[in-house]
């Protein structure tokens, strides 16, 4: 006991330890949670998508940005103004809590009547956090023939609400408001320049018929540079703008949303615009938006595009006979030449992050994909000869793509290894697309077989748990079936028990898979499997893990069904544990499910899904959750210490010593 005390003895840990932070002080204190930091762009857009927002919705048709002199920036909207009077249940002025509450705004209620039902602001955070890491924040509002006023330091008001009427006969309505970033927060207190004029450019190309301005204070003689933007051409003109090289054939563009009478299962006004040019040569051009919001980094509505895309040409090619023999088509053949640009509408997008650079919605995918493909078959088929020109071009693409991927296999002393007869193997041989899934248990590893990208993807099915190897030789690992099968399948050789151990790098020559995912159920004991797996692959096959070969793959436990809510039709729901499924009931009721209206299913485990539902949620690229394995964070050593305590056979005093310390925190999964 007294060893146990003097651990401690340098601290203190009871009731008074705990912190609450409250207001805006969570973002203050770690800023990087909810913006980025390298410059205060971020905070800027999120008044301008705001602005945006109230013209999407119909009630504006000018965004004025101004950068100043000072180093502030203002952006102006003719919208409908942000409601200055009390609000119902805080009995503060609405505006002051929309730039002083986390989680506070119009936005969440996308059933009808609702004040928007298509925007990008969802978390109802993004102001909030502009007023919480600005030095001054100042609001003007113009609403129902008033003028209110407020102004903020720091995140607090210091300028309270001041009201006056407008002139006689004056209708004006809108929004202004200005603020002056916080350099202590930012690696650069400056605006990069081309990135905002691209946002702004970019707002007029999504809403033709608005006018955006970006004007820059000048001191001196020259008062201010200005640059307007107002698109009647959209899409079309813009990506014809951007284009690296001359289009193979002419643009391919279309729009289509639900209008409520249709079977998808969309809601209505959801859906895509899109633009799309085939190119020989050239860096392709891609952007993507949803509800306005650029998604820089992509997702699902992107990857919708990419699928409707290659389903309609490889439609197309099949029809005619074109592909060769021996050749096999792949996504990225069409996708690799084109550029595009992307405008989706998405009733309730998922982002991933606050900065919302990546849509995750799953919906979305199938939403997208759902709209192009049937215009560009029919595209196609009406003009075969641009159709044969981008058969032509994916073809060439395939064709270089397998010749750079066929390799000669290794083979060793002993011949060529055979491979383990329970291992259901990909078509490919590229090392950058295949997947070799380790799947625990015979029946999950069925619905993988069946649920599978036959082209990439292989499924090894494991019997029971694996031997612990942390303690095993490696000459002695090849007695168990299990890691023989698994070894032999990924083709490289056991090269532990660390990182350059025989004094040279390890050979990866022979390895057959670019990613090798572990994949278990999400109980205690796929997590148990998890622990011995790594714990394999770590102790004698750390180059993988080095190399970012070793994934982990995140089924759900629960599927919720949920009933129709406004406008939300009924809908399939996975969440990964108990968190999301609570956070996932929370949001059905603030869309206006009745209590009790949505069944819950625990998957007790990976053989109770159908091959579409393990598709959908854990193999598909597109909407799964894979986590890449690796130690850069702890180090090498720290992390041989703590699997020797997890997993040493001498170790019991210490894994109990552990147990007691964090028992407490650990939820029982009976």
């Amino acid at each position: 006991m007294a060893s146990k005390q003097s651990r401690g003895s340098g601290s203190s840990y009871g009731e008074a330890s705990i912190r609450i932070l409250k207001g805006l002080e969570p973002v203050k204190q770690r800023p990087g949670m909810y913006t980025r930091t390298d410059n205060p762009l971020h905070i800027i857009q999120e008044v301008i998508d705001n602005a945006a927002d109230e013209a999407l919705a119909g009630f504006g048709a000018r965004i004025d940005v101004t950068v100043h002199t000072d180093g502030s920036v203002s952006v102006a909207d003719d919208g409908r103004g942000i409601p200055f009077g009390l609000h119902p249940e805080e009995r503060v002025p609405v505006v002051e809590i929309v730039f002083t509450r986390l989680h506070a705004g119009g936005k969440f209620d996308k059933g009808a009547g609702g004040a928007y039902s298509f925007s990008g602001g969802l978390h109802g955070v993004g102001v909030s956090v502009t007023n919480a890491l600005s030095r001054r924040l100042e609001v003007s509002v113009w609403r129902d023939g008033q003028m209110a006023k407020l102004a903020f330091a720091g995140g607090d008001v210091v300028e309270p609400l001041v009201l006056r009427k407008g002139a006689p006969g004056e209708r004006r309505s809108g929004t202004t408001a200005r603020a002056w970033p916080d350099a202590k927060y930012f690696e650069s207190a400056e605006l990069p320049r081309a990135e905002l004029m691209h946002l702004l450019r970019s707002k007029a190309v999504l809403m033709p018929g608005v006018t955006v301005t970006l004007t820059f204070e000048k001191s001196g003689r020259h008062e201010e540079e200005r640059t307007t933007w107002l698109y009647q051409g959209g899409l079309r003109d813009y990506l014809m703008q951007s284009l690296a090289a001359d289009p193979v054939i002419p643009l391919f563009e279309g729009a289509h949303y639900a209008d409520g009478g249709e079977t998808e299962n969309f809601a209505e006004g959801e859906g895509a615009a899109w633009c799309v040019a085939f190119t020989e040569d050239g860096a392709p051009m891609r952007e993507s938006y949803v509800n306005l919001i650029p998604t820089v980094a992509g997702g699902t509505h992107e990857s919708g595009l990419k699928d409707g895309l290659f389903g309609a040409v490889k439609g197309f090619i099949d029809m005619h006979s074109l592909l060769p023999k021996g050749v096999k088509l792949m996504p990225e053949d069409v996708f690799s030449r084109a550029s595009f640009v992307l405008s989706a509408k998405v009733l309730d997008p998922q982002f991933q992050g606050q900065i919302k650079e990546r849509l995750n919605s799953r919906d979305a995918l199938r939403l997208v994909s759902t709209y192009v493909r049937p215009s560009l078959e029919l595209w196609l088929n009406q003009h075969v000869e641009f159709g044969r020109k981008v058969a032509d071009l994916v073809i060439r693409q395939a064709q270089t793509r397998q010749r750079a991927s066929q390799k000669v296999e290794k083979r060793k002393g002993s011949g060529v290894a055979v491979l383990p007869g329970k291992l259901t193997d990909c078509e490919s041989r590229d090392l950058r697309l295949n997947e070799l899934f380790l799947v625990e248990g015979d029946s999950a590893g069925g619905s993988a077989k069946m649920g599978r990208d036959k082209e990439t993807q292989a499924i090894l099915p494991l019997r029971g748990k694996v031997l612990n190897a942390w303690e095993v030789e490696r000459d002695r690992l090849f007695a168990n079936n299990e890691i023989h099968d698994i070894a032999v399948a990924i083709g490289v050789d056991p090269h532990g028990p660390g990182p350059y151990a025989d004094g040279h790098a390890p050979d990866l020559s022979g390895l057959r898979y670019g990613k090798i995912c572990i994949l278990s159920d999400a109980d205690v004991d796929g997590s148990h499997i998890q622990v011995l797996l790594l714990t394999l692959f770590f102790r004698h096959f750390p180059k993988l893990i080095d190399t970012g070969h070793i994934y982990i793959a995140k089924p759900p436990l629960f599927r919720i069904d949920a009933p129709a809510r406004g406008r939300k039709p009924a809908a399939k729901i996975y969440a990964l544990d108990e968190g999301e499924l609570h956070a996932t009931l929370d949001k059905l009721r603030k869309e206006g499910a009745r209590e009790g209206s949505w069944s819950i299913s625990r998957f007790k485990g990976l053989g109770e899904m159908n091959a579409e539902q393990l598709w959908d949620t854990t193999l598909n690229p597109e909407t799964r959750r894979l986590l890449q394995v690796e130690f850069a964070v702890l180090g090498f050593e720290r992390t041989v210490s703590s699997l020797t305590q997890l997993m040493g056979k001498g170790e019991a005093q210490a894994r109990r010593d552990l147990i007691e310390r964090h028992g407490d925190a650990v939820e029982i999964d009976i």
